[in-house]
């Protein structure tokens, strides 16, 4: 009786063994499948953001039209940029956007060193109070006059207090702010860093962007690690090294390949930005040329 028991133990013991390993191997190739399809999956169409297709766009398209062209490209998020023309069909816009299940993942705010009383401002949060839309808000403030001639803390402390009173507004309702790389001091990675640590809002981050990016594309490894804890989007277009005032389609330049291996081989799980950023072509066929070209990118790094 005792043998049987001690054969039984045996028995269950060499099983395990060939078990354990199985059961390793298949851990790890799962595991590493689906690191794989995280990385991938930031470039899928279903985590693509449509950007400059609004004033930029040769047919101008309505809000059925562009949500129409959004849908047949299979994509599923919009960041609006708007001008005054277009400030009537705010809420049309946002209410077709829902019915096609598109999401308005973010609104372009523009602001001088006094929100409160800028009319741009107001004109954005009236619209996105009155529908209650939970985005965020992509925000460009203008150094103004005078700027130039403070200190780097009196200019930290200054952007800071205009960002102040829109993220707060914006935290009354659900949004959260991206401040807009777009040149200039306020574009520069480590002072919108700094901006970010002055104001300690817990609904503010950063919106980067390939095509205000050019002047400081060769220091994309040094920074792109600080940024990322904050980035709320990423938007891609084509750099050429050496070359600071010009951006290209994504895929003709030389320098963006190297910068959006390292966001892949990072943990940012954000939506990534394609844009057509041409007001004498159709959006649809500039956001075609940016996918085509993000497609021949991402199996270039595969290779």
């Amino acid at each position: 009786m005792k043998n049987i028991k001690l054969y039984s133990i045996l028995s269950i013991l060499n099983k395990s063994m060939i078990l354990i390993p199985f059961i390793i191997i298949t851990s790890i190739v799962f595991t590493s499948c689906n690191e794989s399809k995280n990385k991938i999956d930031i470039f899928s169409n279903d985590n693509l953001l449509a950007w400059c297709v609004v004033p930029f766009d040769a047919e101008n398209r309505g809000p059925q039209e562009r949500s129409r062209m959004l849908k047949d490209l299979g994509i599923t998020k919009l960041a609006y940029d708007w001008r005054d023309e277009h400030i009537p069909s705010f809420d049309q816009e946002y209410k077709i956007l829902n019915e096609n299940g598109i999401r308005l993942q973010s609104f372009w705010m523009m602001s001088g060193n006094d929100p409160a009383n800028d009319s741009r401002v107001h004109t954005v949060f009236d619209f996105l109070e009155r529908n209650e839309v939970d985005t965020e808000i992509w925000l460009l403030v203008e150094e103004g006059e005078g700027f130039s001639d403070l200190n780097q803390n009196e200019k930290i402390a200054s952007m800071a207090e205009s960002v102040r009173y829109i993220a707060e507004r914006a935290a009354k309702i659900n949004c959260k702010v991206g401040l807009y790389n777009h040149g200039n001091w306020f574009g520069e990675p480590e002072n919108q860093l700094a901006i970010i640590e002055h104001l300690d809002e817990k609904n503010v981050g950063i919106v980067f962007n390939f095509h205000h990016a050019a002047s400081y594309q060769e220091r994309f490894a040094e920074f792109f690690p600080k940024i990322k804890p904050h980035l709320y989007a990423i938007n891609l277009a084509g750099l050429k090294k050496g070359d600071s005032k010009k951006f290209y389609e994504v895929g003709e330049g030389d320098a963006e390949q190297d910068m959006i291996r390292i966001i892949r081989a990072s943990d940012y799980k954000g939506p990534i930005g394609i844009i057509n950023h041409n007001t004498q072509r159709d959006a649809m066929i500039g956001l075609e040329i940016q996918m085509a070209g993000l497609n021949q990118i991402l199996q270039s790094i595969e290779e």
